[in-house]
Parts: C-alpha cells; sequence; structure tokens
C-alpha cells in the first residue's frame, strides 16, 4: 500500500475528472442532454429525503412551507422558518450557503388527504375534532394519528365510507407535488438542478418500529396515487404496487425505494421484506423475492437527522472506534416516545453493516443478495429545507423532534440526541433526472454526515502503487476495474490473486460562512463470510491519527495545519480469500469539529465549571450523554466480491 497526501489540490481535482474519450459501453448509457456533460462523471450533491406542511408530522408544529418552497431552499432561495405569528408571517430567515444540484421531496403518502383536510378551511373535516386537535394541539394529534393510521391502519369517520373523501383528497396533493417537481426541474441545456417526485412509504410495526421507505420516481410519469402503508401489508406489496401502477401501467415509468432509519427498526428492517409484524421475524429468505429486492432498493439511507445506521459501537463491531458516531439511545420510534418502556441498544441486525454482512451469508446460502446496497444519506428535514446540515446555527428539523427554531430560542431548538442530517452524492455524467437516476441504480453513490469532501473509490485486480500520481486516476480507475457499487469481475488469466482498491479524497473547501475541515484519515472497511460467520476488519489506508483538536469554548481548531487537503491510496488485499464473498467500502474521517448542539451551549455562555451559567433548559450541554464534538466523514458504496460458483445476478 501506498498513500499520498500532498498532491497540489489542482493536480488532484484534474486526476478525479480527466476527460478521456468515452468507451463505447459508457457512451450507451445515455446520450447528453445537458451542456455540461462529462463521461467521466462528476459528482452531485442532493437530498433525497424531504418533508413539507403536506406531512402529518410537520403540518402544523414545524413548518408552513410547500414542496416549492423546498425546491426554491435547494436552489439557493431563501424561505422562513417557524414559529409564525399570528399572520403567519416568520420570524427567521435561512438560505444554504451552497445550493443542492438535486433533490426530492417525500411527504407521507399516509394522512396526505387528512392534513390537506383539516388545515383547509371550510373543508367537510374543519370541525371534525381531530382536524381541531391537529391545529391546536399538534403533539397529541401526532399520538392519536401515528397510533390510529400507522398502527392500526385505520382512516378517521370525517374520511368517509372507505376513505373516499380522503383518498380524493391525497390524489389532489399529489397532483401539486408532482406540480411542484416539474415547475423546479430545469430541463433546459443549463441543467442547474434536478428534482424527483417522490414520497415516504411509512410501515411501522409492533411498538413503534420503523420500515420506511422512500419511494423515488425517475421521471414525471408516475402513478396517479401513492401507495401508502395503509393500503399495503408489507414491503412486498408496495413492489406488486409499483410494479403495476410504474413498470407495467405507465409507459415510461420506473420508480427505487429506499429504507432509513434501520437504527430504528428493532432489527426487523433488514429481515423479509415479507414481514408484517415482529412474529415474522426469522422467515426465510427466498432466492427469487431476494432478487426482487436488490432491484427495487439498490440503495439505503446510512445517515439522517434521527442518527447514524452505519454501526454502534455498543452492538458488537469489534473495536471500530469510529462507529460511536450519532447513535441514539433506542432502537425504535416506540421507545422513544415511550421512555418508560425503553428497549435495550439495538443489535448489529439494526446497521447497515450488519446488513452487508447479512448479504454475504445469504449469497453463500440463497445465490441471491438482497442487501447488496449502495450507500446515500438525506436530512429528513421537517422544516422543508433540503440540505440544510449545517452545525453552527442548525436550527432543528423537526418531525420526531421539537420544533424548528425562532430567532433565539430558549434551549435547543431540537432534540439534543438529533443531528443536522446527511447528503446524498451521485456520480453521473450530468445533472438530469435521467443519468443521476442511473447512478442510483448502478449504486455509484455515496453519503456524508453533511460536509462536501469529494471521494472517488474503484477496484480491480492490478492498479499499480504509482496511480495516486497519475493525472488520470479515474480514467484509469474505470478502465482497471469498477467504480463504488459495483461488483468486481473474475480475476483475469496471470493477474495477481488478490483485489486491489484505488480511493481519493479532497477536502471539503467550505462556505465562507461554513470553512470546510482537512482529513484525518481514508479506512477500508472489509466484510467477508467465512463459510461459518460473517466477519469484518477496519483499516487505515491514508492518513492517521493527529494531533488536530477544537477549543470547546470557541468551537476553533487548536491545530489548524493538521491533516490533509487530499489523500489518496492503493491498498491490495493481503488475506484475500477467493472462496469468499466480500464487500469493500471506504469511509472517509475528517479532523473534529464542534457539533450543532456545542455551538448552542457557546451562545448561550454555559460554563459546566459554573452550575450557575446553566440554564435549565439548556442542562443538555453538562449532561453525560451529550457530544460535544464530533468527526464529520463520509461512506461510499461498497464493491461486491462473489466467487465464480456463488453468482447469481440479482
Amino acid at each position: 500500500m501506498r498513500n499520498h497526501t500532498g498532491a497540489p489540490a489542482a493536480l488532484a481535482l484534474a486526476a478525479l475528472f480527466a476527460a478521456v474519450p468515452p468507451s463505447p459501453a459508457r457512451a450507451a448509457e445515455a446520450a447528453p442532454r445537458c451542456a455540461a456533460h462529462d463521461a467521466l462523471r462528476r459528482p452531485f450533491f442532493g437530498d433525497l429525503h424531504v418533508h413539507t406542511a403536506y406531512s402529518f408530522d410537520a403540518s402544523t408544529q414545524d413548518t408552513r412551507n410547500t414542496p416549492r418552497d423546498a425546491y426554491r431552499f435547494a436552489r439557493g432561495d431563501e424561505i422562513g422558518i417557524q414559529p409564525y405569528d399570528g399572520e403567519g408571517r416568520a420570524t427567521r430567515r435561512i438560505r444554504l450557503s451552497r445550493p443542492l444540484d438535486f433533490a426530492a421531496v417525500t411527504d407521507h403518502a399516509e394522512l396526505l388527504g387528512e392534513v390537506q383536510l383539516c388545515t383547509t378551511r371550510g373543508s367537510p373535516a374543519w370541525r371534525h375534532p381531530v382536524c381541531i386537535i391537529h391545529r391546536n394541539l399538534p403533539w397529541l394529534a401526532f399520538r392519536m394519528i401515528a397510533t390510529r393510521t400507522l398502527h392500526s391502519k385505520k382512516r378517521w369517520g370525517f374520511c368517509g365510507q372507505n376513505g373516499a373523501i380522503c383518498r380524493i383528497s391525497a390524489r389532489n396533493v399529489w397532483r401539486d407535488i408532482r406540480a411542484a417537481a416539474e415547475e423546479a426541474n430545469d430541463s433546459s441545456p443549463a441543467c442547474r438542478f434536478s428534482s424527483f417526485v417522490g414520497y415516504e412509504w411509512t410501515a411501522t410495526v409492533d411498538n413503534g418500529r420503523n420500515l420506511h421507505r422512500n419511494v423515488i420516481f425517475k421521471n414525471e410519469k408516475v402513478p396517479e396515487r401513492p401507495a401508502s402503508w395503509v393500503e399495503t401489508s408489507s414491503a412486498v406489496e408496495l413492489w406488486d404496487r409499483l410494479q403495476a401502477d410504474c413498470l407495467d401501467g405507465s409507459p415510461g415509468c420506473d420508480a427505487i425505494t429506499i429504507p432509513h432509519n434501520s437504527n430504528l427498526s428493532g432489527g426487523l428492517l433488514f429481515e423479509t421484506a415479507s414481514l408484517q409484524s415482529g412474529e415474522d421475524a426469522g422467515a426465510p429468505f427466498e432466492p427469487g423475492r431476494a432478487k426482487r429486492r436488490a432491484r427495487f432498493e439498490p440503495l439505503v439511507e446510512i445517515m439522517q437527522h434521527k442518527g447514524d445506521s452505519e454501526c454502534d459501537d455498543r452492538a458488537g463491531f469489534g473495536d471500530d472506534e469510529a462507529c460511536g458516531f450519532e447513535n441514539l439511545p433506542y432502537g425504535s420510534f416506540g421507545a422513544k416516545f415511550t421512555p418508560f418502556s425503553r428497549e435495550p441498544a439495538p443489535g448489529r441486525s439494526s446497521f447497515v453493516r450488519g446488513a452487508l454482512g447479512i448479504g454475504l451469508r445469504l449469497q453463500a446460502a440463497i445465490g441471491a443478495n438482497p442487501f447488496r446496497y449502495g450507500i446515500i444519506a438525506s436530512t429528513d428535514t421537517h422544516i422543508a429545507a433540503p440540505g440544510l446540515t449545517a452545525e453552527r446555527g442548525h436550527p432543528g428539523h423537526g418531525g420526531a423532534g421539537l420544533g424548528a427554531g425562532g430567532d433565539v430560542p430558549a434551549g435547543f431548538p431540537d432534540d439534543l440526541e438529533f443531528n443536522p442530517g446527511g447528503l446524498a452524492v451521485l456520480w453521473a455524467e450530468e445533472n438530469s433526472r435521467e443519468a443521476l437516476f442511473a447512478a442510483m441504480q448502478r449504486r455509484e453513490a455515496y453519503g456524508t454526515s453533511g460536509t462536501r469532501p469529494l471521494l472517488r473509490f474503484f477496484g480491480g485486480w492490478n492498479y499499480g502503487e504509482n496511480l495516486c500520481q497519475a493525472p488520470d486516476f479515474a480514467a484509469r480507475g474505470y478502465a482497471g476495474g469498477v467504480p463504488m457499487g459495483g461488483a468486481l469481475p473474475p480475476a483475469p488469466q496471470g493477474e495477481a490473486p488478490a483485489p486491489s482498491f484505488a480511493v481519493w479524497a479532497l477536502q471539503d473547501p467550505g462556505s465562507e460562512s461554513q470553512p470546510g475541515s482537512r482529513l484525518q484519515r481514508i479506512q477500508i472497511v472489509k466484510g467477508w463470510f467465512d463459510g461459518e460467520l460473517s466477519r469484518e476488519r477496519v483499516l487505515d489506508v491514508a492518513g492517521g491519527p493527529n494531533d488536530a483538536g477544537v477549543d470547546m469554548a470557541t468551537c476553533q481548531p487548536t491545530n489548524p495545519e493538521a491533516g490533509a487537503k487530499q489523500l489518496c491510496a492503493v491498498w491490495r488485499d493481503a488475506d484475500f480469500d477467493p472462496n469468499a464473498p466480500a464487500f469493500y467500502y471506504a469511509r472517509v474521517l475528517e479532523n473534529p469539529t464542534c457539533r450543532w448542539s456545542q455551538y448552542v451551549c457557546n451562545a448561550a455562555g454555559v460554563n459546566c465549571a459554573r452550575p450557575g451559567s446553566i440554564p435549565k433548559e439548556l442542562r443538555g450541554c453538562c449532561a453525560e450523554e451529550h457530544r460535544p464534538i464530533i468527526q464529520e466523514r463520509a461512506w461510499t458504496s461498497p464493491i461486491w466480491f462473489t466467487p465464480a460458483h456463488k453468482e447469481s445476478a440479482p
């Protein structure tokens, strides 16, 4: 292995994006639509998990902002957030320091119609007691609605016979969501912004164990109505509906589903997709359904504002110290809202790395891997603020947490265990729906915890140790192997009997108001199945521990020159077993910085050594569970190896 840290940024960028004539295979993937088209692909930053006032858990407490407001914000416009005065004017204005390249509004399919009826003066439901509670006692309404609709799958009486009134209202709201996406999408050759039509399928079983998925459509050709949890009993039924209403029922329609918050699923999200309750856990996987799952779910959301889902240092992930990152103290939504019955911290099966290992075992056992996931992150904002991931000035994302903060909140603007969320990054030829959706399907994607480092990852059989110094790093990466999200082909005859991996990262340059942090290290996480157990190792391949620090009182770095602006390494797996299915993904760690909550504590003048300086509402600043410092990061999609005798196309 050789790693490099000192190449100038200009050389690094040239290597990442050096243009060469495209191969026939790549040239055939998509005809250029945009004026800026790169055969070697570029990274586009976005957010595929965004809620607005059309979602039941955001409509009263968190925001009055609509999908149109969310897309305006993503493109760089200013919007207002809560609280509102009596005339409906926002008292705080926010704007992204750097616009996004793409976004999808994913309001809950459940209760779309009910929310519209309850918040529209003069509607048939306006004076219904549930709607009055919804407008005036949002937290009570949240619990009532969540219990009746998400748990019992029943509608309120004002929905009419068989829910007809609410279904008609939901269809009208869905039309508006679709129209907002069409208005936001830049279909000119400039391709400044891409929007996707989408929604969230909010399946919840038992004591609030989450099976949620975001549904993302390729283009404007979508079903007439979103399929909700009320009408479908499992993920399999969701895919049946998408197959019938989209893939088969609407020419040109295509869709994927993206599971999220496995950390709140109580271990159920990575069970069989036909699961309808915890009693179904442990049911066997069937090869055909496993392949279908891999087709519909090429991506998983590894992080958002309700925690990290990569791994948890309490759940048996070995000595990986970086697993102690934005973990929640509970393992389901139900455990959060009923603390007296909190469950123990979730186990390995609640986390993405655990699922990747389960997938290897299933590949060996049934010849199909349902968990061949690519990696993204997003915000799950409930204030219609996609991409709002900065730690400094974080107003809270609402939803299951506190309502969005106003001018100067008296306490924390969000639940202390939550965070500003992450971003999805797609490597695509251009910023068009077609190219970005193709990147999602082939899993050439990575997620970040909110910052914007650039990251490339390739796997092959014959990368030389001098690849990091090559001015055409990306071109050689594609020519000699597969990018993140790909599957290693069989080793060519006469090549080295072990795969090699090339990874290159560039520091997030930041913005004037939010400067970027230097990189501390690149790690490769390897998982493999040895015939009995799924195993894993975490290896530092570039950079390493340094003396970077943070002054918690000022949030300024104590050694700003520590770390690297860019890192690169070529690593060969010397312990490779050609008979063992395996995955490899890269993780980039930045230098430590202040967490959003520490900025709040400092602004209020909290000094934990002086009890008199600690307001009651900010006691969390000095609580044992408070994490004042974080280490921002990025995760690539894995690259897989499957022995030839165990291979079966997904």
